[in-house]
């Protein structure tokens, strides 16, 4: 019995295995809508046998995107499209899951491949909004610094987009507070520089979060799950650490939180990241162990052979893999072969499962 294919239950949902897509931004939508690319994207992963997909981050609002490219929830005009790939994607009997997202102070940027830079203004660049006015790099437009208005906006928008994610026929939330967008920049002392309720001790830095996953909970089902990605470390001296990120955990699975998603980075630019394969798993067994709470693992995770031994040896509860399902969205299905395990195909791709000999 392979454990990376054993399933899950989290409260009442139930996935068939530990393989979970990680979300991974297309930059392929216009006005926030998803699209037949997304639902080809998705599906395919599905398809390919992953327990659960989690759709790429999702702006709460318009000014939340980091380029204008993005997909959103923001107006209920948004929710059609999910649900119908959303309907798809359990036919698979694949969970759905959605990254909530709001880019802050890295928002207002071109897609990838159109340079990736900030926007200028007559480009249709927006101004951004961050704890602190203080920019990503030097190169970087400096964000507004949110006053509390702007502050309850922000939780407002997390709270209605979980609502249409409910009946965009989503199962998971994850909310996003990694790789310095607006929740990682306000808990990282790198980029809060704030001296009122929201920022200086490590309490107040993790406010914006911790009211960010009440008021989502507040209209989440009691019984569906909420996972939270955190950047584990900023790799940074004077930054966020893994100490950090183990109270954290342990503060959130109290506000309800099932799941801690542990990736790193992506605060500042000039972090210097060990990337390799596993890098980042360290991070997932150690929130694990040390805050008693399901974790997710992720990162140049490659191989069957890997994804097995995280979940076998307890270092995390779920796999997730973005890269490796880009080049591969069957890697479910030819992982189970690799390590034995009978997993059921597709009946349209029956005909060319490899047989026992």
């Amino acid at each position: 019995m392979s454990n990376l294919f054993s399933p899950l239950t989290i409260k009442s949902i139930t996935l068939k295995n530990r393989i979970a897509v990680s979300p991974m931004c297309q930059y392929s939508s216009e006005d926030g809508f998803a699209n037949d690319w997304h639902l080809v994207h998705l599906g395919n992963r599905a398809v390919g046998g992953a327990g659960l997909v989690i759709a790429e981050a999702t702006a709460v609002s318009p000014e939340g995107r980091i380029t204008p490219d993005d997909i959103g929830l923001w107006k209920d005009d948004h929710i059609a499209m999910w649900k119908r790939i959303n309907t798809f994607l359990e036919t698979q009997e694949s969970v759905p899951g959605v990254q909530l997202a709001h880019a802050g102070r890295k928002a207002s940027h071109k897609s990838p491949w159109k340079g990736g830079t900030a926007l200028a203004p007559e480009e249709g660049g927006w101004e951004t909004v961050a704890p602190s006015a203080v920019p990503f790099s030097d190169t970087e437009p400096a964000p507004l610094a949110l006053d509390k208005e702007g502050i309850q906006k922000v939780i407002s928008d997390f709270r209605a987009a979980a609502v249409r994610s409910l009946e965009a026929g989503f199962k998971v939330i994850e909310i996003h507070a990694a790789h310095g967008y607006l929740l990682h920049e306000f808990y990282s002392p790198l980029s809060n520089k704030r001296t009122d309720e929201y920022g200086g001790s490590f309490e107040k830095r993790i406010r914006l979060l911790l009211e960010v996953t009440e008021a989502v909970k507040e209209v989440w089902p009691a019984d569906y799950p909420l996972f939270v990605r955190i950047s584990a470390t900023d790799w940074t001296e004077g930054g966020w650490t893994g100490e950090d990120s183990v109270a954290l955990a342990r503060i959130l699975k109290e506000k309800g939180v099932d799941l801690i998603d542990c990736s790193t980075g992506g605060n500042v630019p000039a972090a210097k990241i060990p990337v390799g394969p596993l890098y980042q798993v360290e991070f997932a067994e150690r929130v694990k162990k040390e805050a008693g709470i399901m974790t997710g693992a992720v990162g140049m995770i490659t191989t069957a052979q890997e994804a097995e031994t995280i979940v076998t040896t307890g270092q995390a509860d779920i796999v997730l893999l973005a890269r490796e399902l880009l080049r591969d969205p069957y890697f479910p299905m030819h992982a189970a072969l690799e390590l034995g395990y009978e997993h059921t195909w597709p009946s349209q791709y029956e005909r060319a499962k490899p047989r026992k000999v």
